[in-house]
């Protein structure tokens, strides 16, 4: 019996290792940041103006430049295309991993959002602790213009002050068009708001070039808090020698820690040293641009790259009506590859140049034909179409298990029919053996979709003497007492038509039992409560030492 504990390790374990990777590369350098703020020689002056709110906003940065520079490369879909398929390379587990380069870039951007709440509130802080600690002795230190000068107008009238508040606000469009009622209610506030990074990025290089903290740069000269002969000895009295005549000590001054009053003598053995040199500071170079720079560019040349790709000339050969307001578009475009799963991105210039649909194969070019379709739900009056892709998604690895179970709701049926075309030419060629296919659908009408492409692969496979090799079940989820698909030529699925929906339990329990100590992968594209059941019960454990893998669909 396999240990309760297994199917969740199994399917979620590599997934948390990663996020706990993340999240202590995030944490080390925090820590490391803020310790060498605190604590640093080069930085004990500034300290002593700042306090903690120069170690808390130096700290929060470091974290921002690192997820600043990572958010991007999730975005980089062709590259991951790239590397998912090199399958000598990375194992189906990492793969499955690289599916989830949508929830990494989610993860990013929501601690981008939290530690810039917290830089910009050490900011403000510092703001003040500038003002009310003006240093007179030395002025190259500060950023106030004279003591008790507004905070305010050291933020409004400074280039990183002004920079940082246009990346508050781009932030705060791009986190809160974000959200799920946002994306789902319309999709186009989302994409033109995420439009913005290119503008947050560009105030980010010259928010960093600003220069407002500085570091001393004479330590030798100079170390922190010493005696300067022309400052503090006049306060000392002389000593004389036996004979009468004056001398001067060599006096050596430890640093005081944070905890000593300002001015506080640490001497040892009564040997003093004096320094001569006032300490001297500059701005530190902006490390910025080393983090974002090499990830912006690579974004940036995928994207010219993608451009380019898609503004190739598509031929649409041929537009299909289907029943429950669904068409089909059959096209035809040089030098397009594609395998069995992907998507595709749509573009009408003509209805708008910003509006981009993304939607999955449903025909993918062979060797044989270099024809390509997909289905659309909903009719626009698109006339000449700008093609993107094609983009890796979860089911493409459905062909890459001995067993898989793809279940789908209603439309989401579209990413498993490139599959079943793709099983009609060359099935023996690829390494599933056995393929279960669940679709559920409130209309009757909507099975007829793809009818004709199930009969005609299950006559097939029949015919091959392979009558195991898919699994077809179709639910009727609402029924007005029609229980048939209409036409004589489907009594293929007519038998294989249940009214209802899946008891899933039972179902998960017979896959199981059917293949015992196998790993069945789990495709799913449907409603986000469907995939929530679905994954609970892949993380469930049976008695039969089968793993189910679960792969969510998504696209963005």
């Amino acid at each position: 019996m396999a240990f309760p504990c297994n199917s969740w390790l199994y399917n979620e374990g590599f997934k948390h290792l990663f996020l706990f990777f993340w999240l202590a590369i995030n944490t080390l350098l925090f820590w490391r940041t803020f310790s060498r703020y605190y604590s640093g020689q080069q930085y004990y002056y500034l300290h002593q103006m700042l306090g903690l709110g120069l170690c808390i906003s130096r700290a929060s940065a470091s974290v921002l430049n690192f997820n600043c520079c990572l958010v991007l490369l999730p975005m980089c879909r062709t590259l991951l295309a790239v590397v998912r398929t090199s399958k000598r390379i990375v194992s189906r587990k990492t793969r499955r991993l690289l599916y989830k380069y949508k929830s990494f870039h989610a993860a990013c951007g929501i601690a981008i959002c939290i530690f810039s709440a917290v830089h910009v509130g050490a900011h403000i802080i510092n703001a003040d602790n500038f003002s009310t600690n003006y240093n007179t002795e030395y002025i190259a230190l500060n950023v106030a213009r004279y003591k008790n000068e507004d905070p305010r107008k050291m933020i409004f009238t400074s280039v990183p002050g002004v920079t940082g508040i246009l990346m508050v606000l781009i932030l705060f469009l791009m986190s809160t068009a974000s959200t799920a009622s946002i994306r789902a209610s319309n999709f186009d506030i989302f994409l033109h708001t995420h439009n913005l990074f290119f503008i947050f990025y560009v105030l980010l290089l010259v928010h960093a070039s600003g220069g407002v903290l500085k570091y001393q740069t004479n330590l030798e000269e100079h170390p922190p808090g010493c005696l300067q002969l022309n400052k503090t000895m006049k306060y000392y009295a002389p000593l004389t020698e036996p004979n009468g005549e004056a001398f001067l000590p060599n006096m050596e001054k430890l640093a005081p820690s944070p905890s000593q009053a300002h001015g506080e003598l640490l001497i040892n053995d009564s040997t003093l040293s004096i320094c001569t040199k006032d300490p001297a500071f500059e701005p530190h170079f902006p490390e910025t641009w080393l983090w974002i720079s090499a990830p912006l560019c690579l974004y940036c040349a995928e994207r010219l790259y993608r451009y380019f790709r898609s503004t190739k000339p598509v031929t649409i050969t041929s537009v299909i009506q289907h029943p429950c307001n669904v068409i089909e578009i059959r096209m035809i475009k040089d030098h397009f590859k594609a395998r069995p799963g992907q998507y595709i991105v749509l573009q009408c210039p003509r209805v708008s140049a910003l509006e981009n649909h993304p939607f999955t194969l449903t025909m993918c070019p062979t060797e044989t034909r270099a024809t390509f379709a997909v289905h659309i739900k909903v009719v626009g009056d698109w006339t000449g179409i700008y093609i993107d892709g094609p983009f890796g998604s979860p089911s493409e690895e459905a062909l890459n298990y001995e067993v898989s179970l793809c279940i789908a709701g209603g439309i989401g049926v579209t990413p498993y029919a490139s599959i079943f075309n793709q099983l009609l030419d060359k099935w023996r060629e690829y390494k599933v053996q056995r393929l279960y296919f669940v679709w559920i659908c409130r209309d009757i009408q909507a099975f007829l979709w793809f009818a004709d492409l199930l009969c005609i692969l299950h006559k097939k496979l029949w015919q091959e003497n392979r009558p195991d090799y898919l699994n077809i079940r179709l639910y009727l989820s609402q029924t007005d007492g029609i229980q048939k698909i209409i036409g004589e030529e489907y009594q293929a699925l007519n038998s294989r038509l249940i009214i209802g929906r899946p008891r899933w339990k039972l179902l998960f329990d017979e896959i199981a039992k059917s293949n015992r100590q196998k790993s069945v992968g789990v495709f799913c594209c449907g409603p986000k409560g469907l995939s929530k059941d679905l994954h609970k019960l892949c993380n469930r454990p049976n008695t039969y030492g089968t793993r189910f893998e679960y792969n969510k669909e998504s696209f963005s």
